[in-house]
């Protein structure tokens, strides 16, 4: 029970900074709000066209190899590109015993402690021992940079 609770607290965590980078955003309330909409109107770990919510820019899009992604250790996001021009992001901990995943090759991305495997498209398992997916973060591009919202 122990390693269920770690992982929902790291998850927890990693949705806080999420809150907390969007709270402490420069924009406007109106800006904000209109920007949460739109996000949660889009499937998850969609990019919308704009970053109109002021969220930190954290890679360039140039910088993500196709079939590839990036790992950010803070927050703890990995961000993948798929196909040119379609960037996907996740939490970065595998969800089997809190990891830090550590690479993502040919569209799959791996967590170094017990091989689990999740997919760079929807951070679904692909090889356990994980059981539960990767959960998605938002990100939008914006000029090829990517925000994190």
């Amino acid at each position: 029970m122990d390693l269920e609770r770690r992982t929902v607290l790291q998850a927890g965590g990693i949705i806080a900074v999420g809150g907390l980078v969007a709270a402490c955003s420069s924009g406007s309330g109106d800006a904000a709000a209109s920007s949460e909409a739109a996000a949660s109107s889009a499937p998850a770990g969609s990019a919308p066209a704009s970053a109109a919510s002021g969220g930190a820019s954290v890679a360039q899009v140039s910088d993500i190899p196709v079939g590839g992604g990036v790992i950010l250790d803070d927050p703890a996001v990995v961000i993948t590109q798929p196909a040119e021009g379609d960037v996907k992001a996740f939490t970065a901990i595998c969800t089997h015993q809190g990891c830090l995943v550590s690479e993502v090759v040919d569209n799959e991305i791996v967590c170094p402690c017990h091989g689990s495997r999740f997919s760079a498209l929807d951070g679904s398992v692909v090889t356990g021992p994980a059981t539960a997916g990767l959960s998605a973060a938002v990100v939008a591009v914006e000029g090829g940079s990517v925000i994190l919202t």
